[in-house]
């Protein structure tokens, strides 16, 4: 399998990585297990999670998906074959949460704690923190860096002025960079990225691993009127989707993938995948089945045409 640079950390991962916020959540712990399995014998080696998944399931406190990943690595011996990234910032309860120092220093050690591990291949700013200043962030992410216990940094729910920013303090403080963003991206919704964060990304080397790549599950095609997703865990955020724009972009989207003998969902990621700039698309799946399905558009190439014909009708948003 052909691996790709993430930024310039020396890190090279697959053009795809799993997204584990499903760990322990909508995926029991035995799923999870067969999920990584399955995700290793295909050949794929990386994994996104964060600190705070699954804290807003009822009686979650976060670390859920952390501790299933670190006993799946315990029990499989593969933690020195797999690229595990995670996340801090997000409101863990009883004030932690955000970018100062100290609890960056903290919160690294209890992710250390449940994935069972000695280090954090990449360590993610979950978000934005206006009210700490960034020479202060990485700072301690320098400390981790030199401690041995972070290989790399990144940066998920930048703005392009706030990314930016970050890289200038870096260059000027002599600290490390945000080698990786994490944006929001996929065919359903483009602008937010495209416009500025990658140019941003693109000139200055910056890896880019994308969440939401099938916007929610909207563009596997299974959910075509409102209602379709009550009940489900993103129902407000695919319902956004079930607009006429929305709806007719789905029949385009069927209409690629009997081209390519694929399903929509394998065309989706397939058009990530090919995307210049962009390192690994993100996706989760609480099946062995559907992880197959993804995996098969990994493996995907899209025709010109097809492609051409997937940009235009998607450009900016379709939400309505």
């Amino acid at each position: 399998m052909d691996l790709r640079p993430l930024g310039r950390s020396g890190l090279s991962v697959p053009p795809f990585c799993f997204g584990g916020n499903v760990f322990g959540w909508t995926a029991d712990e035995a799923t999870s297990f067969a999920l990584l399995d399955r995700l290793l014998e295909a050949g794929f080696t990386f994994v996104d999670t964060a600190d705070v998944y699954s804290r807003w399931a009822p009686g979650h406190h976060g670390g859920e998906s952390e501790a299933v990943i670190g006993r799946w690595l315990k029990a499989r011996g593969t933690r020195d074959r797999m690229v595990i990234a995670t996340k801090v910032g997000m409101d863990m309860g009883e004030g932690r949460k955000g970018l100062k120092a100290p609890y960056i220093e903290r919160a690294v050690e209890e992710s250390l704690r449940r994935l069972q591990t000695d280090r954090i291949d990449l360590y993610q700013s979950h978000l934005d923190d206006a009210e700490t200043p960034l020479e202060e962030t990485l700072a301690a992410y320098e400390r981790l860096i030199r401690a041995g216990k972070v290989r790399a940094i990144g940066a998920s729910n930048y703005s392009a002025a706030r990314l930016r920013e970050a890289l200038t303090v870096a260059a000027r403080e002599g600290l490390p960079r945000y080698e990786c963003l994490q944006p929001e991206y996929s065919l359903a919704e483009r602008a937010g990225y495209e416009a500025e964060l990658e140019p941003l990304c693109r000139e200055e080397g910056i890896g880019v691993i994308s969440y939401f790549s099938l916007a929610a599950g909207f563009l596997t095609g299974k959910y075509r009127q409102a209602g379709a997703a009550a009940g489900r865990a993103r129902e407000a955020r695919v319902s956004g989707y079930l607009n006429p724009r929305g709806l007719a972009f789905l029949d385009l989207l069927d209409e690629v993938a009997r081209e390519h003998g694929a399903t929509p969902a394998q065309v989706a990621i397939a058009w990530l995948v090919a995307r210049p700039g962009l390192t690994a698309p993100i996706a989760s799946a609480t099946s062995v089945a559907q992880l197959d399905e993804i995996l098969g558009g990994v493996r995907l190439a899209l025709d010109p045409a097809a492609s051409a014909r997937l940009e235009e009708a998607s450009r900016g948003t379709l939400k309505g």
